[in-house]
């Protein structure tokens, strides 16, 4: 699994940063715009909405549990310093998809049990997308983390995000983990669609 966490650069804003990744064979979007107003969130999730439903894409909005049904999002995804995911999943119901970050096998079992229907766990590297970086995994915290959650026998889809490149993906699908999250990794990259295209097919062979 792909996901895309919106972002934005000089050259492209949120909106054209999902256009591209979801050419280029995306299927999961996160809207995170951090110091954006609700009406912002609104207005470009209006757009980021008919995109993803043009595309048969799931939506995700991050942090702003209040905004879940407004906008009409497929669900929320809750940082570490965020509602937490049981009050979120109060609010929502069981129809709405909940994520949750993590930095360790305890945040992994917390989330879980609150109700957490994935988990975005990381960073793998610094990043400069994302402020206020938990401590950083590398490949050995991800081989760590996953054997443990192996060993609980733990079948929730963990997702490997920060500054995560094509070529880091088959060490990091060995781990056990379901997908990774990536944002500038597509945003920066010379042609978003082919680069987009590259990493699902690196996915595809690690299955």
């Amino acid at each position: 699994m792909l996901q895309y966490i919106t972002h934005k650069t000089n050259n492209r804003d949120e909106i054209e940063g999902v256009r591209l990744a979801l050419r280029g064979g995306c299927r999961w979007i996160q809207l995170r715009m951090k110091d954006a107003s609700n009406d912002e969130i609104i207005e470009a999730a209006h757009s980021i909405k008919i995109l993803c439903r043009q595309f048969n894409a799931t939506f995700i909005i991050d942090d702003h549990v209040e905004l879940v049904k407004t906008i009409g999002a497929d669900g929320v995804h809750l940082g570490k310093n965020d509602m937490p995911v049981e009050t979120a999943r109060e609010l929502l119901g069981k129809g709405i998809i909940i994520g949750a970050t993590a930095n360790s096998f305890d945040d992994i079992i917390k989330a879980a049990n609150a109700g957490a229907d994935y988990i975005g766990l990381g960073p793998y590297r610094f990043t400069e997308t994302k402020k206020k970086l938990s401590p950083v995994l590398g490949l050995d915290g991800y081989r760590c983390i996953m054997k443990k959650c192996q060993e609980a026998r733990l079948s929730l889809p963990v997702i490997a995000i920060g500054g995560i490149g094509p070529y880091d993906i088959p060490q990091l699908m060995s781990t056990g983990i379901s997908g990774i999250a990536v944002s500038g990794t597509i945003l920066r990259a010379g042609d978003p669609v082919a680069t987009t295209q590259q990493i699902i097919n690196l996915l595809n062979q690690t299955i």
